[in-house]
């Protein structure tokens, strides 16, 4: 399905989106991720032995929110499945977020020996609330 204004829009920016994904005994796990998308899939980096890659390897099923950092009224909501979880370029993909997010070259935060995961989310369904902030009513 193709991205709707709203959504792609909260993806490309600078914004903090929540991923759910779905633990062995089916209770919700979440996170705060960064995120962005290339116009269809949605993406976001993680690393090898994290409960995310976990969950989503045997249960592709996801859900996240993103709300805009400077208006948390517009707000997209996205059920999808993961397709892909890969190594390849996650090393220059996770610098690509840093640069995004915290204004750097190099993502700071990197544990020794840690493998890094580009994971790839096809969008099944998406909802969006758009509503001005309360100081503009």
């Amino acid at each position: 399905m193709a991205l709707p204004p709203l959504a792609k829009e909260l993806l490309e920016g600078n914004n903090f989106a929540t991923i759910s994904t779905l633990m062995p005994d089916g209770s919700p796990q979440s996170s705060l991720i960064w995120i962005d998308t290339d116009g269809e899939l949605l993406i976001f980096n993680t690393a090898e032995g994290r409960l995310k890659p976990r969950n989503m390897r045997r249960d592709p099923r996801v859900a996240i929110t993103i709300s805009k950092a400077d208006n948390p009224y517009q707000i997209a909501m996205i059920q999808g499945h993961v397709v892909e979880i890969t190594e390849e370029g996650a090393d220059a993909h996770v610098n690509e977020m840093t640069k995004k997010y915290l204004g750097l070259d190099e993502y700071p935060y990197r544990a020794p020996g840690e493998k890094r995961l580009i994971v790839r989310i096809r969008p099944d369904k998406v909802a969006e609330v758009d509503i001005p902030p309360p100081d503009a009513l």
